[in-house]
C-alpha cells in the first residue's frame, strides 16, 4: 500500500524583521511533491515592531468547512480555501495571540498579552467569552470576563500563555511560565495535569502521554505514562547551508521599548504571587545589559538599558 503523504498549512514569524520588511507568511507544504508554496506574504507595517517577536508574523491556524482561520497578534483573519481574505475581527483583549483551537462553533484563542483565553463564536462572528489566569499562592485561579465590555483584565504577560487545546476531555492550556499543563473545569477551577519544563511550547495530551516542544532543550518530547520518553532533536544547519547570513548587526536599530515581567514568591502571603512589570527603553541592543542582584537592586553599566518605570500589582 502506498503511503499518502499529507499537505500541511504552516505560518511563520520572522523575529528580526524591521518595518517595511516581510515578517511572516502562510505556506502550503506538499510532502508528496517535496514542494513549498507561499500563499500569503505578511508585511503589514501597522504593528508594534518592538521586542523579539512581539506583533510580527502569523500564528495559530484552524479550519471550518468553508474557511481557514489564522491569528495574528491582535486580529483574527478569515480566509477562503484558496487563501482569499474574507474578513477579520479584533477585540480589545486580544494581544500577542499564539495558538488557536476550534471545538464545534467556538474558536478558542490564547491572548498572551492578557494572560487570558478568548472564545470566538463562529456563528455570531463575535468574541463572546474570556478567562483570565492568575495565581493565589500555589493555587491557579480562573476568572471569566466578557470581552465585549469593559472591566476585563489589565495588560499583563506573566505566564505567556501560548497553547490551548479543546477536545472531548475539556479545555487544556499552558504557557512559557506556567511550568504545568493546566485543565479548565466546568466550574472554572484550574488544575494541573502535569508539570512542564519552563519555556516550552505546544504541550498537549497525546494518546497515553504528553507531547511538547521543549524549546529550551531544542527537542520535541513525548512523555508516556508507563514507558521511557522519546526526545527528537530539532534539526540544525551548518552556516554554509543558510541562504541569508552575514547580516551586519552593528547597524543602529534605534530605540526599542521592551518589558520584563515576573511573579514574586515569598513565604509571607502579603508578598507572595505579586506580579510586576519593568518597562525599558533599549537605545542600542548590541551592547545592552542589566543585572538584578539578589537584593533586587538594578545595576546598570555604560550604555545599559534605561528603566522607565515599574508597575507592581498583586491580588490575594
Amino acid at each position: 500500500m502506498t503511503l499518502q503523504l499529507p499537505k500541511l498549512v504552516a505560518t511563520s514569524v520572522v523575529r528580526g524583521s524591521e518595518k517595511g520588511q516581510s515578517h511572516g507568511g502562510v505556506y502550503l507544504i506538499d510532502f508528496a511533491e517535496q514542494r513549498v508554496e507561499q500563499k500569503i506574504d505578511w508585511n503589514t507595517g501597522d504593528i508594534d515592531f518592538a521586542g523579539r517577536g512581539w506583533d510580527r508574523g502569523l500564528r495559530g491556524i484552524e479550519f471550518t468547512d468553508d474557511a481557514i482561520w489564522i491569528a495574528a497578534s491582535d486580529e483574527l483573519f478569515c480566509y477562503s480555501p484558496d487563501f482569499q481574505l474574507i474578513d477579520s475581527y479584533r477585540n480589545d483583549y486580544l494581544r500577542h495571540c499564539h495558538e488557536i483551537c476550534r471545538r464545534d462553533n467556538l474558536l478558542f484563542l490564547t491572548s498572551t498579552g492578557f494572560d487570558s483565553l478568548l472564545a470566538f463564536d463562529l456563528n455570531q462572528r463575535a468574541f463572546v467569552w474570556g478567562l483570565y489566569l492568575s495565581k493565589n499562592g500555589q493555587d491557579w485561579v480562573g476568572q471569566a470576563f466578557d470581552p465585549r465590555t469593559r472591566g476585563g483584565p489589565a495588560f499583563v504577560n506573566s505566564y505567556h500563555l501560548n497553547m490551548v487545546r479543546v477536545d472531548q476531555d475539556g479545555v487544556s492550556f499552558s504557557g512559557l511560565n506556567t511550568q504545568a499543563l493546566l485543565a479548565l473545569s466546568s466550574d472554572l477551577s484550574v488544575s494541573e495535569i502535569c508539570s512542564l519544563p519552563r519555556g516550552c511550547h505546544n504541550a498537549m495530551s497525546h494518546q497515553e502521554g504528553i507531547l511538547l516542544n521543549d524549546t529550551a532543550a531544542d527537542v520535541v518530547r513525548y512523555v508516556p505514562r508507563s514507558a521511557d520518553q522519546v526526545a527528537v532533536p530539532v534539526p540544525t544547519f551548518h552556516v554554509e547551508e543558510l541562504e541569508f547570513r552575514g547580516v551586519d548587526d552593528s547597524l543602529a536599530d534605534f530605540t526599542q521599548p521592551f518589558n520584563v515581567t515576573g511573579v514574586t514568591t515569598s513565604a509571607d502571603p502579603l508578598y507572595n504571587a505579586l506580579s510586576f512589570t519593568w518597562h525599558f527603553l533599549n537605545e542600542d541592543n548590541d551592547a545592552q545589559e542589566f543585572v538584578v542582584r539578589q537584593d533586587g537592586q538594578l545595576i546598570s553599566g555604560p550604555g545599559a538599558a534605561t528603566p522607565q518605570n515599574v508597575d507592581e500589582t498583586g491580588s490575594k
